[in-house]
Formats: structure tokens, C-alpha cells, sequence
């Protein structure tokens, strides 16, 4: 009896347990943010500089992150251009989540057995960026696609693009693509020649690893595979690219030009 009982108690105290987990999970989950704010004011920080600027204080080390907010009409076109191919080129045809490339990635998570591809969308991204962490847990990935829908109803296309722009790392200390312009070029965001704007687009997914100023096989493979899909959308013009005509493959794909789709945005104030 005092065995059965003790099995009761043991049964009892792990359902209250998973209920509790349960319970956490799911207040996790739907506490979104308020993501009104950023239709007129820009962040002053982000999630993912918190992290860093917390990582460096336990190791006893300095972080000083440079950001330097650039409007929209300060950042160069190759740059957007770049970026939009690069990122993410169904940007303006998804509403935040571009399920195609979700399946795709979770084929490839299957194929690994591990958490390895996320097929995030620049939405998503910025999302992460400013409220999250770069955590692969699913209950993250799941708010995270709530939050991307809901920049999505708030804020609208060109707005998220250029708070993409102004809080991506691009570099140990370095965020938002006037501080990786003047980094990296000793230039204004706005200034970026095609092959500069390329090779920061190329970083992107590990720019702690790669430098678009000093290039390496990495980036100069992928900034030929960028600015071929560039050439074949009609965002890089002949003479300001050096790859000649020829080197367009039948096999690029058709997106939609940036310039054309883009809505006004709202002036935002900060930093």
C-alpha cells in the first residue's frame, strides 16, 4: 500500500509538471511583442546585440557594437538589390513566411536528423533579430513565425526591408549596413559600388566568418551566383557589372524587380 501510494504521488507530481511546461510553453509561444512602435521610431537595440553585449560581459571582454541608422534613401540600390536576392526573393509575395522554403528545409532537418536549416524569410529574420535569440528551439521558430506575421499586418514590405538593412550583423560589433559600409569600404551605405554591395549580401548568413572587404573563395563564388540572378531579374545593368553577358545561365530565376513593388514607408525616428 505505501508503495501503490508513493506511485500516485510520483504519477500525480510529473502530470502537474508537464501541465506546468505545458502551460509556459504555450504563454511563450503567444506573448507576441507590440510591433506598432516601429512604424515610426527605429529600435535603439536588439535582442541579438543584448546576447552578444551579455556573452561579452562574461568573458570579461568589451563590446562596443557600431550602428549607424541610415534611412532608406541613404542605402545604396545594389545593396537592396543584393540582399533581396541573396535573403530572400520571394520577399513580396509571402506574407512573412515563405511556406515552399519552410518544407524545404524541414526535408534537409530530416535528412540531417538535426536542426540545421530554417529557411527564413527577411521577415522572419527581423523577427529573430530584434526579439528573439538564434535558438534552433521549435517553440522559438513557432513565435517567431508570429511575429513575422504580425511585422507583416503592422508594418508593411518596405519598412521591414529597411529595418532589415539597419539591424543585420554584419561583422563582430557591427550592425545595420552604414556601419558595415564604412567598416569594410570607408564609404556611406548609400555610395556602395555593385561588387561592394555583393559582397556584404554574400556574408550574410555567417558574417562573423567571412569578410566581403578582403573576399576568399567563399564570397567571390557566391557574388558571381548573385549578380548572375541579379543580371537575369533586371537588377544589375550590363555596364555596372563585371560579368559580360554570356554568363547568364538559362537556369536563373525570374523575380520581381525591387523598385517595382516597393510602398511608401512612413519616416521613423531614433537612434
Amino acid at each position: 500500500m505505501p508503495g501503490r501510494r508513493r506511485g500516485r504521488k510520483g504519477a500525480s507530481l510529473l502530470f502537474k509538471v508537464l501541465a506546468t511546461a505545458c502551460l509556459v510553453s504555450v504563454v511563450y509561444v503567444l506573448w507576441l511583442p507590440d510591433v506598432a512602435p516601429l512604424k515610426y521610431s527605429n529600435p535603439r537595440t536588439t535582442s541579438y546585440i543584448e546576447l552578444r553585449r551579455e556573452a561579452a560581459w562574461r568573458a570579461g571582454k568589451k563590446f562596443t557594437p557600431r550602428l549607424v541608422w541610415a534611412p532608406w534613401g541613404r542605402i545604396s540600390e545594389h545593396l537592396k538589390h543584393a540582399v533581396f536576392i541573396a535573403e530572400d526573393d520571394t520577399f513580396y509575395r509571402h506574407k512573412g513566411v515563405d511556406w515552399v522554403s519552410v518544407k524545404a528545409a524541414l526535408r534537409k532537418d530530416w535528412e540531417l536528423k538535426r536542426l540545421a536549416y530554417g529557411g527564413s524569410t527577411i521577415t522572419q529574420q527581423v523577427a529573430r533579430n530584434l526579439y528573439l535569440s538564434p535558438s534552433k528551439n521549435p517553440l522559438r521558430k513557432v513565435k517567431e513565425l508570429l511575429i513575422a506575421r504580425r511585422l507583416e499586418t503592422e508594418l508593411g514590405k518596405r519598412r521591414i526591408f529597411e529595418l532589415y538593412l539597419n539591424i543585420a550583423e554584419w561583422g563582430k560589433g557591427i550592425y545595420g549596413a552604414e556601419a558595415a559600409a564604412q567598416a569594410y569600404f570607408g564609404k556611406s551605405a548609400a555610395d556602395l559600388t555593385p561588387d561592394e554591395a555583393v559582397a556584404l549580401a554574400v556574408v550574410l548568413p555567417n558574417p562573423r566568418r567571412w569578410n566581403p572587404a578582403q573576399k576568399g573563395r567563399y564570397v567571390e563564388r557566391n557574388m558571381r551566383r548573385i549578380m548572375v540572378r541579379m543580371r537575369a531579374s533586371g537588377l544589375l545593368p550590363e555596364e555596372a557589372s563585371t560579368i559580360s553577358a554570356e554568363d547568364i545561365r538559362i537556369d536563373t530565376v525570374t523575380v520581381m524587380p525591387v523598385t517595382a513593388v516597393i510602398p511608401a514607408a512612413p519616416t521613423a525616428t531614433g537612434l
